[in-house]
């Protein structure tokens, strides 16, 4: 019984799984790379192993909003601020060979923030993972595009119709496309807009 309920969950994993190695490979090594929504860091092990880049910037507020439902504060997992700082720390650690180095840049702050004080058309990524509600997502778009490097990529997570956010990013991302004219590539839950 436990055999079957972890291959139906490996199941349904896989394509998220799958989704990410797939835009992961259509994506420059050696580049200077953003990763908005760190949370634990788990997808920025996965950036510096794959892309190799020459600088990793990872943005997030680490900031614990009672208001919000416990989805929306890593499916409950944190509980107070001192969860949220606790986090950001660990993160801190687990990258400090890189931090120290230059590899790797952190910046603890809102999203839209973070993207005015770094140059126009410096990052040849910037991956999309934070606040998931069509606001958010929104604003992020438009803030960021205007940090993508030309031939360079704004991508995220989680395009889809499920989650609690309502189809918030969804959304987000197919207005944003209409805007801006950029052709709008998916990768299962991942999407991608290549700056010309």
């Amino acid at each position: 019984m436990l055999l079957r309920a972890r291959q139906a969950i490996a199941r349904q994993i896989e394509p998220l799984i799958d989704g990410r190695r797939r835009l992961l490979r259509g994506l420059p090594v050696g580049a200077t790379v953003v990763e908005v929504g760190v949370w634990k860091g788990d997808f920025s092990a996965q950036l510096l192993d794959a892309l190799r880049p020459a600088v990793l910037h990872l943005v997030d507020p680490w900031q614990f909003d009672p208001s919000l439902p416990k989805s929306w504060q890593g499916g409950g997992a944190a509980t107070s601020q001192a969860d949220m700082d606790a986090i950001a720390a660990s993160v801190r650690r687990r990258f400090a060979e890189q931090i120290e180095s230059g590899a790797v840049v952190v910046h603890t702050g809102f999203s839209v923030e973070v993207a005015s004080t770094l140059p126009r058309a410096s990052a040849d990524v910037v991956y999309i993972d934070g606040n998931h509600t069509y606001q958010a997502v929104i604003a992020d778009l438009r803030a960021w595009a205007d940090v993508v490097a030309s031939r360079g990529f704004l991508a995220g997570d989680d395009y889809g119709d499920g989650g609690w956010w309502q189809r918030g990013v969804k959304r987000a991302v197919d207005e944003f496309a209409q805007e801006s004219g950029l052709r709008l590539r998916t990768f299962g839950h991942q999407f991608s807009f290549e700056n010309p």
